[in-house]
């Protein structure tokens, strides 16, 4: 990229699970610890472990925009999002997107599979970031300062026309210079940004951890490890969920951490594999101890977390 970009930042933890998913489950190795690279392996059944295998193919770094449903050019998208995408994707698009990533005809053999059985690939798909995202979430709810302060870094860069000094220090993948901004990856290459907004998306990933796209007509980004995170690989893996265990119970913890952002009865019901004269008596526990409100929208209710439910989550997750 040669041009001076027009800067953005987004909070998109969807990023993160997929370079989870890429690390600890496709052996693409970028840096992730191995106590995490087990604990989120250990957590995905056989069904999203066989989905991930295309990811593995060494040499190989394309992917169907099936992989990513959500950009984060469209604003900050929750993995609860994705995986709603996911499940309303058809089989049809998924073949629709692998002959946009490789051409018309048969995929390369890696995705084969995934062609021959796309509905297959995508129930797979969706239940291994469901599982990663179990893993992973207790470690975003603890990154909460470390992504407040990329935020703030971003931000004084964009008004101060710092982009040279930030985008140097994105990855050391990537090398901001005379030639503009290169991206090692499979090989080193150099793009145009023209107009285009330069959206970065900071990951809590391993150090060498980069996922781009760049062909978008109105803006491209660049996900890239926060700044920060090595102090948070040091800590054992999901301790917020088993602490707050202790506190609430497994249910009510999981509960309370699944709700980073509101959620009818029925999508915490399947997200949480409970039924739902169960889920009511734990949502009646929480609401007596002011930790999550209810608020009735036409047919549906949906579930959010108070201010002392997040002040609670902060003292667990940091």
């Amino acid at each position: 990229m040669s041009s001076t970009p027009q800067l953005q930042i987004s909070i998109s933890p969807n990023l993160t699970a997929l370079a989870m998913i890429a690390d600890a489950l496709a052996g693409r190795r970028r840096g992730l610890p191995e106590p995490w690279r087990k604990a989120i392996a250990a957590q995905v059944g056989p069904l999203g472990q066989d989905s991930v295998r295309p990811l593995a193919v060494p040499g190989s770094s394309i992917a169907p925009d099936s992989i990513v449903p959500r950009s984060p050019v469209d604003g900050d998208v929750s993995v609860r999002s994705q995986i709603s995408a996911l499940h309303d994707t058809s089989p049809d698009a998924l073949i629709e997107d692998l002959e946009q990533a490789f051409g018309p005809g048969t995929p390369p053999p890696h995705w084969r599979s995934a062609a021959e059985r796309p509905a297959h690939w995508l129930r797979g798909y969706a239940s291994a970031l469901t599982d990663v995202w179990t893993a992973t979430q207790p470690l975003w709810e603890r990154a909460r300062p470390l992504l407040d302060r990329e935020i703030e870094r971003v931000g004084v860069a964009a008004v101060r026309g710092g982009h040279e000094l930030l985008l140097g220090t994105l990855s050391d993948r990537i090398v901001y210079g005379e030639r503009g901004l290169l991206i090692s990856d499979l090989e080193s290459s150099t793009f145009e940004l023209g107009d285009r907004k330069l959206v970065l998306v900071p990951m809590l990933a391993g150090k060498d951890a980069v996922i781009v796209s760049l062909d978008g007509p109105d803006a491209v980004w660049i996900a890239y490890p926060v700044p920060g995170a090595d102090s948070l690989w040091r800590k054992p893996a999901a301790p917020a969920v088993d602490e707050l265990s202790a506190l609430l119970g497994p249910v009510r913890a999981h509960l309370l951490c699944a709700l980073d952002q509101p959620m009818t009865m029925s999508m915490l019901a399947m997200d949480l594999r409970i039924a739902p004269s169960g889920l009511t008596y734990h949502c009646d526990r929480l609401s007596a101890g002011r930790l999550i409100q209810r608020e009735r929208r036409g047919r549906e209710v949906w579930i959010a977390r108070t201010h002392r439910a997040e002040k609670l989550l902060e003292l667990f997750c940091r």
